[in-house]
């Protein structure tokens, strides 16, 4: 079944090709900042039990100086809020104040290279053994006790006050983490397996032998434990054979599942200036990726050495969810062929999608006794950031939200919200084409929710027509348009957000 009610223009039919200069459009620097702008519904309305904030993290800054970034992944980091409260809804965006933007700011120029291959002015000579990385802060953005965390996986956060996104200062959680250590921009939230709710997060030490440390952190208070919000709970380091390139991971009750992809990097060329440290990442033929199952401290096997067990060719940024089923540890993630990146010659915004390996769903069955792995394609339409009802993550879940192409086969932009049944594979579909792009969808349940998808979708989604973004609300039961509220504000396409409910619920 597919249904495209609530869409904001004109459906596409599925072998429609997306309109380029749309899309690229989005790609443009930030110049303004608000502050708790009122938004008023353009259609629908909001309803009144979504009480919280949505936050959203993404480049921000994508030009200094007549010098674009090579790829959009290495522009500086910009948070937007959307207050959702009795009075209405707020917006206010703020670029977060790293130490690098500050400084290329007051020197109006490009003072750093990107990982990505953004280059410093005056090539490799240049470039050449400056292997300082910018802390860019760009990628993701939780709640965390009183400080809202912006996050760049290669280093430690940034703190933001939660309501007006003004910048606290790097933070090492109280001393969790040192100067510059590597904190996972892609965090995984337990709703309470085992008791009260956890944030489970990873930093990763890569090298011949890589080192994952495993954290978790308390994300309520407990006073008669004497726990506060932002309390480190527990925390290990298991090391393992190979290079690791770690952007993601899933939780179960009792397992910490990474992939390790079959992934080399060769350093010389950043070393040299030629290129960025990501773009010196290839797909090894010869390796094998691996399942890398680390035992939660929470859980049945806490203490235990982690399990290593094949895993299938292809690469993978993200995964859907896992649980465990008879024995068995099962994860669904979003798989390509090979590992996509962007040459030192190549113009993102004219990229060729046709010639970019599509992401697709898939579940990998991990029997621990046998160590045998059996996949299933779960969807063939290109997908990515895929989320599962939150109160339901580490558990098995009938329901899947993601953006997707427009197309039900093949490779383009992200212009679809799809709502996946992983049992019976039925879909819903609510397309922005041809004249918007979807950005990551975060499912919302309704307090006091009646089953699995009874909640809202909110997106942010570049309108390619108005120049500028949209936010959609969406019936998470079948992607039918509940509000559409116009930002008087042009949003980069982004990155990863998530929502934090307010301390008063309605019923």
């Amino acid at each position: 079944m597919e249904s495209t009610s609530g869409s904001p223009v004109t459906v596409a039919p599925t072998s429609a090709r997306f309109n380029r200069s749309e899309w690229s459009s989005a790609f443009r620097n930030v110049d303004e900042e608000l502050t708790d702008v009122p938004l008023k519904p353009v259609r629908g309305a909001v309803p009144d039990a979504l009480r919280g904030s949505l936050y959203r993290n993404g480049p921000g800054r994508l030009e200094r100086d007549g010098q674009r970034v090579h790829h959009p992944f290495d522009g500086d980091g910009m948070i937007t809020v959307l207050h959702f409260d009795a009075e209405g809804v707020r917006c206010s965006n703020r670029f977060v104040r790293t130490s690098g933007w500050k400084a290329e700011e007051a020197a109006g120029k490009v003072l750093f290279r990107g990982v990505f291959g953004s280059q410093k002015p005056g090539g490799p000579l240049a470039n050449a053994f400056d292997l300082r990385l910018k802390n860019i802060a760009n990628t993701g953005v939780v709640r965390l006790g009183d400080d809202l965390l912006a996050l760049w996986e290669a280093a430690e956060p940034h703190a933001l006050d939660p309501q007006t996104l003004e910048t606290r200062g790097l933070s090492l959680l109280g001393g969790v983490l040192k100067k510059g250590e590597a904190f996972s921009a892609h965090p995984r939230f337990d709703p309470g397996h085992h008791g009260d709710p956890r944030m489970v997060t990873f930093g990763v030490k890569t090298g011949p032998r890589s080192t994952v440390r495993l954290m978790e952190f308390a994300t309520k208070d407990n006073a008669a434990d004497g726990i506060r919000a932002g309390d480190l709970l527990s925390d290990r380091r298991d090391t393992f054979a190979g290079f690791a390139f770690l952007h993601d991971f899933a939780i179960t009750p009792n397992w910490a599942v990474f992939l390790q992809n079959a992934i080399s990097f060769n350093p010389l060329p950043f070393v040299l200036g030629q290129k960025g440290a990501a773009q010196c990442l290839t797909s090894n033929p010869n390796a094998k990726a691996k399942f890398w199952l680390i035992p939660r401290d929470s859980g049945a096997f806490a203490g235990q050495e982690p399990r290593v067990i094949d895993a299938p060719d292809g690469f993978v940024f993200h995964h859907l969810n896992a649980w465990e089923e008879d024995g068995d540890v099962v994860v669904e993630s979003i798989y390509y062929s090979d590992f996509p990146s962007i040459g030192p010659d190549q113009d993102f915004a004219d990229v060729n999608f046709d010639l970019i390996p599509e992401g697709l769903l898939e579940q990998c069955r991990i029997n621990l006794d046998s160590a045998k792995v059996e996949t299933t394609r779960l969807s063939e339409r290109c997908c990515e950031f895929a989320m599962v009802n939150p109160n339901q993550e580490g558990l098995p879940c009938r329901f899947a939200w993601m953006a997707a192409a427009a197309r039900e086969q093949g490779n383009d932009p992200l212009q679809v919200v799809k709502k996946l049944d992983l049992k019976t594979g039925e879909k819903h579909i609510w397309s922005a084409a041809p004249s918007g792009f979807v950005s990551e969808p975060l499912m919302v349940p309704r307090p006091n929710a009646s089953s699995e998808d009874d909640g809202w979708v909110l997106d942010l989604v570049w309108n390619g027509a108005r120049d500028a973004s949209d936010l959609y609300i969406l019936d998470a039961r079948d992607l039918s348009e509940v509000a559409l509220l116009e930002l008087p504000l042009a949003i980069p396409h982004g990155l990863h957000g998530s929502w934090s409910e307010s301390s008063v619920q309605l019923a």
